[in-house]
């Protein structure tokens, strides 16, 4: 008996909730089903879309006036249910949150409202996003407990001396919930790593892949088999791909990249150009259903901390044979892509190859050639095949923006460090015209390998982004007429609406901050099989093609593309890659949020580090979030956020107006609005939680002033004083 067929019943045909037995005699399931029968029930109950109700009676959970979804806690306490494809949130209260945790999977009863949203309770947590908990170990006299380095997670947990695997007061440590029945009482825990002290090198980011649950070491299985893939080079019988060692072929990447997944050739042709876009074969490596590929799948993607990475293949792949080293001969996935003298994609076709990079230069040294001429040793082997490439790139990005591709170009963090990993400096990395370039690149090889397997009629794993959200398009232009800007919504809008808008405020002085908000409003892109298009870059059809070195989705897209030119596309083989197509969209996608976060939280332990030694001082910002204690400050150039709590605002008490995205003094009327410009000062800050406190100085004084005393004249003599007085009468 199958799932649907169970919930069919239950929402349709059946009259009231029943018994376990009851629902298997109505479903006519024989004693030889029933514990496969029994098995399904609690399956759809533990996912929630049944219900156990009193006297081991079961329902159906939209029936029953429940809710299920993913538990998202706020700083105060407080939450929201989100459930997927469905809006709005439901609101949950501090007090209704019960024992969930943020990222929970939970249900919840509906009832009553907060505002004019719908409300509920955390009746029953489903599954936990996470059993391990970050923090800091604090000892007690009888118990201790870890106090969680997340701010959403608002309660200690209670560690017995058993479970304490003798860790110290004040020590970073991954403790494990044991249990957590009672929102009256505090949850138990027990320690399973202890990872040292703060300020200890290396601490801080061990800290971070902790918590978002990021893998450091390789399987000795898995390192065991890279080994073994990187010797198969040497044994690739090369004649049965191109050979284009002989062409000008060249990498253009960071300057400490270790990874080299992309290269790239530019040649004019009669009437356009050839675009040559050769990508490592990662999959003549690392071979599906193996060890390797298996620990490639779990981890999703590779994650880029500062100072670190974690990789999804072993070095001897990633930064090795994989890596398309300038001359060496490596293997390569090549498009061969044709436009015409406007840019426009005419044809292409995929093969492998094997290559020899030219030479390995950075996005600086080619920015240096294109703005001054600067010729480095790389440059005076590529420079002809340069210029044509700029051409090229030149048509392709102005094309693509007439079409409507957005482009938000949003400062990204840069933080430098010593070698001993602590911060020196913070700043913003500059988006270059060489930046651009490859990005062009890899957008059209992006298209072109989504073409040809969306016209051929295969399965494939598309990369999509959604139209946005009707909703979230509301909220965002009610914010931009708050902010003096008109952006009219309507159903169906197109991207090249969008773009119009951002072209029209990019001179404004918070364009990066309504860029960002914008970028909120979206949806976010995954991977998916079904190809609904890409939104933001304003294309029908998207794959993910020229990273497989870093990002799984390649991987799958590069099986797929051979199978298809190697006619071992079959029936069969689609509906055997079909599931696994699915199951991959969806982890990768999850995968990728977790890189992000983790990512994002590292920067943001960094910039606190490194505020932690400017105490004091003063900084020029904006105001980028409005809540009901205070609002927080993006640091001009420094990219760091902070908080100035109404608490610490003694002028005045000061409103939560929600409606107009500010708060507001109740005498003096002074007001902080969402995006205005704004001097504050560094109050505290907590590395624990990566947090920073500011504050708003005081307007100086006017120097204090002696009263205005009238000069004191000189004395005169008595012949002026005549002359005076003579002057007086004549008037």
């Amino acid at each position: 008996m199958d799932r649907q067929t169970i919930l069919r019943y239950i929402a349709s045909e059946a009259d009231r909730p029943m018994k376990m037995k009851e629902l298997a005699r109505a479903l006519r399931i024989d004693d030889g089903s029933y514990g496969r029968f029994r098995r399904t029930v609690k399956d759809l109950i533990d996912s929630g879309e049944l219900v156990y109700l009193k006297r081991n009676r079961i329902g159906v959970a939209e029936k029953l006036n429940v809710a299920v979804g993913i538990m998202s806690i706020t700083r105060s306490g407080a939450g929201f249910l989100i459930r997927e494809g469905i809006t709005p949130d439901i609101i949950i209260s501090q007090t209704g949150v019960g024992t969930a945790f943020d990222g929970d999977k939970v249900m919840v009863r509906l009832g009553g409202k907060i505002g004019d949203r719908d409300a509920g309770v955390v009746i029953r947590v489903l599954e936990r996003a996470t059993r391990n908990i970050v923090g800091v170990f604090r000892k007690g006299k009888a118990l201790a407990h870890v106090v969680p380095d997340n701010p959403r997670i608002h309660r200690d947990l209670y560690i017995h001396p058993d479970n304490s695997l003798d860790a110290r007061d004040g020590e970073k440590v991954v403790a494990q919930l044991l249990a957590w029945d009672d929102p009256y009482l505090n949850p138990e825990g027990k320690i399973v790593e202890r990872l040292g002290f703060p300020g200890q090198p290396g601490v801080d980011m061990l800290t971070v892949m902790r918590a978002f649950n990021l893998p450091d070491e390789f399987p000795r299985q898995v390192l065991d088999e890279a080994e073994q893939a990187a010797a198969r080079l040497a044994e690739t019988d090369l004649s049965e791909r191109i050979d284009l060692t002989r062409e000008c072929i060249y990498t253009i990447d960071p300057a400490d990249a270790k990874d080299h997944d992309d290269a790239v050739s530019v040649e004019k042709i009669p009437g356009g150009y050839r675009l040559g876009v050769h990508i490592a074969d990662v999959s003549h490596f690392v071979i599906e259903g193996t060890s390797l590929d298996s620990e490639a799948y779990r981890r999703g993607n590779s994650v880029y901390l500062p100072g670190m990475v974690v990789p999804m293949l072993p070095h001897v792949l990633s930064s090795d044979i994989c890596s398309l080293k300038p001359n060496r001969k490596r293997l390569a996935h090549s498009a061969s892509i044709e436009f015409d003298s406007k840019g426009k994609m005419l044809r292409w076709t995929l093969f492998d190859a094997v290559i020899k990079s030219r030479a390995k230069l950075t996005y600086e040294e080619v920015q240096d050639y294109f703005k001054s001429g600067i010729r480095s040793e790389g440059i005076d082997k590529t420079s002809e095949n340069l210029d044509i490439a700029r051409e090229l790139a030149q048509l392709l990005s102005a094309r693509r923006f007439a079409e409507g591709s957005l482009d938000f170009d949003l400062p990204e963090a840069k933080i430098i460090m010593n070698e001993k990993g602590e911060v020196i400096e913070l700043g913003h990395r500059v988006r270059l015209e060489s930046h651009r370039l490859v990005e062009e690149f890899m957008l059209a090889a992006n298209r072109a390998v989504a073409l040809e397997l969306f016209r051929a009629a295969r399965p494939a794993l598309y990369r999509v982004h959604d139209k946005p959200d009707m909703e979230k398009l509301e909220a965002f232009s009610l914010m931009m007429s708050r902010l003096g800007h008109k952006f009219p919504v309507s159903p169906n809008m197109k991207p090249i609406q969008f773009a119009r808008f951002l072209e029209g405020i990019k001179d404004a002085p918070e364009a990066d901050f309504i860029n960002e908000l914008m970028l909120r409003s979206m949806q976010k892109a995954v991977y998916q099989r079904e190809n609904i298009g890409h939104f933001g870059l304003a294309f029908s059809h998207y794959a993910h093609f020229t990273s497989p070195i870093r990002r799984y989705p390649d991987l799958v897209i590069h099986r797929l593309l051979k199978k298809h030119r190697s006619g071992e596309f079959t029936a069969a083989y689609a509906k055997r890659i079909v599931p696994h197509i699915d199951h991959a969209g969806q982890h990768c996608s999850e995968t990728e949020r977790n890189a992000e976060a983790a990512e994002r939280q590292a920067i943001r332990v960094k910039q606190v580090q490194y505020m932690a030694n400017h105490l004091g001082e003063e900084y020029d910002g904006v105001i980028s979030g409005v809540t009901t204690y205070g609002f927080f400050v993006r640091l001009g150039n420094l990219g760091a956020e902070g908080l100035v709590r109404l608490s610490a605002i003694d002028d005045d008490y000061y409103l939560y107006d929600e409606k107009n995205y500010r708060v507001i003094g109740r005498r003096q009327k002074r007001t902080f609005r969402l995006g205005d410009a704004i001097r504050v000062g560094i109050l505290k800050v907590d590395q624990t939680r990566a947090e920073i406190d500011l504050y708003i100085p005081a307007p100086p004084k006017p120097a204090k002033q002696k009263p205005a005393i009238a000069e004191k004249g000189k004395k005169l003599s008595r012949r002026e004083l005549r002359e005076n007085k003579r002057k007086t009468k004549r008037r």
